[in-house]
């Protein structure tokens, strides 16, 4: 059920935003049980004019290759798992596509079961 929403400069390599969507996919799989097929990510690409953020801010080194992962989530994991996570999705897109760690900022929205409809105006979590 998460929401995979990728935030990047544009210009990258092509195989950039699968490598990233596919790490993070992997990591909600082992910390969140997601289930295998349950991925619905997109990919924004910005203008360095429309993609602003502080290099240093809480005393990080970001470069150019920022990511900002934004998942919209159901309101039902705690913080011990969403560390998990966190360091899960660091590990993953260090490997692959080699982003450090202080390129990866992210961000969790929590929603309720009832907040989703995956087509057909259904909410298949309540229904």
């Amino acid at each position: 059920m998460p929401l995979i929403r990728i935030s990047m400069r544009r210009g990258r390599p092509a195989s950039e935003p699968a490598a990233i969507i596919d790490g993070v996919y992997k990591a909600l799989r082992e910390t969140f049980e997601v289930p295998e097929k349950d991925l619905f990510g997109v990919v924004h690409q910005h203008d360095a004019d429309e993609f602003v953020f502080d290099a240093n801010y809480f005393g990080f080194n970001r470069s150019d290759r920022l990511v900002i992962i934004q998942l919209t989530v159901a309101n039902t994991r705690g913080v011990t798992q969403k560390k998990k996570l966190y360091a899960a999705i660091v590990e993953n897109l260090g490997k692959e596509p080699g982003l450090k760690p202080d390129d990866i900022f992210i961000n969790l929205v929590e929603v309720k079961r009832e907040d989703w409809s995956f087509g057909g105006g259904i909410a298949q979590y309540v229904a």
